[in-house]
């Protein structure tokens, strides 16, 4: 199962790659949200992948009873999902007032500070 989502894992990279190559800016949010997809994913995987049980400590214990799940790349992937989504929504609310301001989404023809070149 790992192994398949590691080669997911390059998969998505590669596309989030060849998506913010592309000179629209709309294509580089979303391989901005792909790569932010992978890095979760990425440390996902990286907590092991078990059938644990919940890590839930029973009443008058210190430690959970038995084989459990790492808690930590949990909190840690849904933490960056939130802090994802943030970003993707202001980005998108940018490249909206963008598109109002240049009527453009294409990044070459952004150039409102820079003189055209010859």
């Amino acid at each position: 199962m790992e192994q398949l989502l590691s080669v997911l894992i390059g998969v998505l990279v590669a596309s989030s790659v060849y998506l913010m190559l592309a000179r629209n800016l709309l294509r580089f949010l979303f391989g901005l949200i792909l790569l932010s997809n992978a890095a979760n994913l990425t440390i996902f995987v990286a907590g092991r992948l078990t059938p644990g049980a919940p890590p839930l400590v029973p009443d008058g214990l210190d430690a959970p009873i038995g084989d459990v799940a790492n808690a930590l790349p949990q909190a840690l992937v849904l933490t960056a999902i939130v802090i994802g989504f943030g970003l993707f929504a202001f980005a998108l609310i940018l490249a909206f007032r963008a598109y109002q301001s240049l009527g453009t989404l294409n990044t070459d023809e952004m150039r409102v500070a820079e003189p055209k070149e010859n």
